[in-house]
């Protein structure tokens, strides 16, 4: 039997190669998302994930479409950087709403899905700055940070029912929305995080890797991509992760 995987933003960068992955594998595969084009074999739902509403006719369309969802990637997410003085409250409250609370209203609609289906595996998409910190992104790596505690609560509120959670925490990755950072902003982000920035591709694995059968005795855990690692080491770090 196929799983019904819910990638949200697999439109681009990560999430799309995430997406492609998981179509690959042979899952039926859905998205989540704002516009734009889709991965080959990735069905979709137009959404903001900061409106409560929209999330629920979201995953209410896909399921009608597909069955419930067994495997849930919380990936969308948005950047709004700068330095923390001149930083506003809107740009603060905006990541926040989109990254931390956008993928608690994904989280938790999945969730009622998952508990009658006694299986679930979810992914949260973080970021290495959630754990390291970066200048001028404040905001960002509070609401990927805050990821980790949500993802060891999910395990003990739900975890006996057969669901599970966990964090990846990438480094710098070459998509879109790093292509739009300025460079000497790019520059400075990779001096702090790694010493290149590998292609979503390398990273997309580490989500198949959590949802697979031999994993479901991972749980409440967080993936950081080693520094300096390259995509293979970052694929054998994901992968020595799920072996017993």
């Amino acid at each position: 039997m196929t799983r019904h995987v819910v990638v949200t933003g697999a439109n681009r960068g990560i999430g799309r190669a995430i997406a492609e992955a998981f179509v690959a594998n042979g899952d039926t595969v859905s998205s989540i998302y704002r516009g734009g084009d889709l991965p080959e074999g990735v069905t979709g739902a137009i959404a903001d994930i900061s409106d409560t509403d929209a999330v629920n006719r979201a995953f209410d369309e896909l399921e009608e479409q597909h069955g419930r969802v067994r495997v849930l990637i919380a990936n969308a997410g948005i950047t709004k950087d700068g330095l923390l003085m001149r930083m506003t409250d809107e740009d603060f409250e905006q990541v926040i709403d989109v990254n931390l609370t956008g993928t608690f209203r994904c989280v938790r609609r999945a969730v009622q899905s998952m508990m009658r289906e006694k299986y679930g595996r979810i992914v949260l998409v973080g970021s290495v700055v959630g754990l390291l910190g970066n200048p001028g992104q404040v905001n960002y790596s509070s609401s990927k940070a805050a990821l980790v505690g949500m993802a060891r609560s999910i395990t003990r509120e739900v975890g006996a029912r057969g669901i599970t959670a966990n964090v990846i925490a990438p480094g710098f990755i070459d998509t879109a929305m790093t292509a739009e950072l300025p460079e000497d902003l790019v520059k400075q982000y990779q001096a702090t995080m790694c010493s290149s920035a590998p292609m979503p591709r390398a990273t997309s694995r580490a989500p198949c890797c959590r949802s697979t059968a031999a994993s479901a005795w991972v749980t409440d855990e967080h993936y950081a991509r080693p520094q300096h690692s390259s995509q293979e080491e970052t694929w054998a770090f994901s992968r020595a992760r799920t072996s017993s």
